[in-house]
């Protein structure tokens, strides 16, 4: 990565003229003194001066575990439908444009520079964070970019989440688990309520969690929503390799199964289903392009298997919750040979929890440290597996990179290498993999 301007200068000059996207990306860092400041007033002054009043439908997308999938099933569905779809996801893997689509394609470097320039003429002295700043300048080339539906990916949370400044047409909280306590709560119930805050009267809200907490229900009846819950208004039944759906409107019978690994993805792909059907009057989806969809759809970082012989497996679970369903996955593609987890995590997450849903599937751990403020380390990781599993076979490594070229060494053709426990663990071995920087 090349070097960038100076925090000092970035600030203190303001002066954004020949910024390259490195230096733009340095520049929108260092705005806010925090990584993470909850509220919608920033955004709402800078939408309104940016005059972003957008005629697409917008899907708004929340949940613990689940929306990265269920956003990119929609995505693929409405783009073999024939229409034009853009896409906002966080957060990303090796460059800042995975999080800004555009029929399926990343963003250029030259349109997200564009974007960025248009919000920092129009936020005058307002502090945004990275996060509403990007999410801002991804409005704004999508309002530049002739768009038929746009899908919202939530940041943390849903209520005071960047993405919630945009009116939805429909909202989708996929799960509610315990993840980002600091900022949601430490309980269930405190969490939905913050996921159903993307709730509007008479829209669409369809949530897939088989055990909503009360808190979502509440909110969704006391701003009269139109909520649509799995097992109550939409279903699924899994039979052999095909799949049925069942919503308000009818069934949906022999539907492939999604490209996505795991059959949980069921859970998701209802919930698509009945976005699409909740939307069916103003953007009609055909049989044909729903199969289409489900079977192209790709999501990096979820299960994703990228080399064989020894199998190597990029996974970024990091609560237990996303952990239990990597479980399910191992389990469900047993190996012959070991499995060895190149294993870093962040402090603030909840490292037993992970390490308790996957006791059973791991043989060795290879334990590194993130690069990052808040990773866990080698220490406290290691210490858990240990009051854990005390009989745990564990190797430890200053890098995630380290970890990951000694399991290739130490591993067989027919073991598995299974890469997790954070979005920066998986950036890091996909930099080993390919050779590619990170922006």
């Amino acid at each position: 990565m090349p070097d960038h301007p100076s925090t000092t200068t970035l600030t203190s000059a303001n002066n954004t003229a020949g910024f390259d996207l490195d230096a733009w990306l340095a520049y929108i860092e260092a705005l806010h003194p925090k990584d993470i400041e909850m509220g919608l007033g920033r955004v709402a002054e800078v939408k309104q001066r940016l005059n972003l009043n957008t005629s697409f439908p917008i899907i708004t997308v929340a949940g613990t575990n689940g929306k990265g999938s269920t956003c990119a099933m929609l995505e693929y569905i409405y783009h073999a439908a024939g229409y034009r779809v853009g896409t906002y996801s966080s957060p990303h893997f090796l460059r800042y444009s995975e999080r800004v689509r555009v029929a399926c394609e990343e963003i250029s470097d030259a349109d997200l520079i564009a974007a960025f320039q248009a919000v920092e003429s129009a936020r005058q002295s307002t502090q945004l964070t990275y996060f509403e700043y990007g999410t801002l300048a991804a409005m704004w080339h999508f309002a530049q970019a002739g768009l038929d539906v746009v899908i919202l990916e939530v940041g943390l949370g849903g209520r005071l989440d960047a993405v919630n400044a945009f009116e939805p047409d429909c909202a989708v909280v996929t799960s509610v688990d315990l993840d980002h306590m600091e900022f949601l709560g430490n309980t269930r119930e405190s969490i939905g309520a913050e996921k159903a805050g993307i709730f509007r009267a008479n829209v669409p809200a369809i949530c897939g969690d088989n055990l909503p907490p009360q808190s979502l229900i509440a909110h969704a009846q006391k701003v009269g929503a139109d909520l649509r819950l799995i097992g109550r208004d939409f279903s699924f039944e899994h039979i052999a390799q095909t799949w049925h759906y069942q919503g308000k409107q009818g069934a949906l019978k022999d539907l492939p199964m999604p490209a996505l690994k795991g059959d949980f993805q069921l859970e998701n792909a209802s919930c698509v289903l009945t976005v699409i059907e909740a939307l069916q009057a103003s953007l009609p989806v055909s049989q044909a392009a729903i199969i289409k969809g489900l079977r192209s759809v790709s999501l990096r970082g979820r299960f994703q298997q990228v080399a064989q012989h020894p199998e190597v497996i990029l996974d970024v679970a990091h609560n237990p919750h996303a952990a239990k369903s990597l479980a399910i996955n191992l389990e469900q593609t047993a190996s012959t040979g070991k499995t060895i987890a190149v294993f870093a995590m962040l402090a603030d997450k909840d490292i037993a929890g992970v390490i308790q849903a996957l006791s059973t599937k791991i043989d060795v751990w290879y334990v590194a440290e993130i690069k990052h403020a808040r990773a866990a380390s080698l220490s406290a990781i290691s210490g858990l597996l240990l009051a854990q599993l005390p009989q745990a076979k564990i190797q430890t490594f200053e890098s995630v990179t380290q970890a990951y070229h000694q399991a290739c060494i130490d591993a067989d053709e027919n073991d598995r290498i299974i890469a997790l426990g954070s979005f920066f663990t998986v950036a890091e071995v996909m930099r080993a993999l390919h050779g590619d920087n990170q922006r």
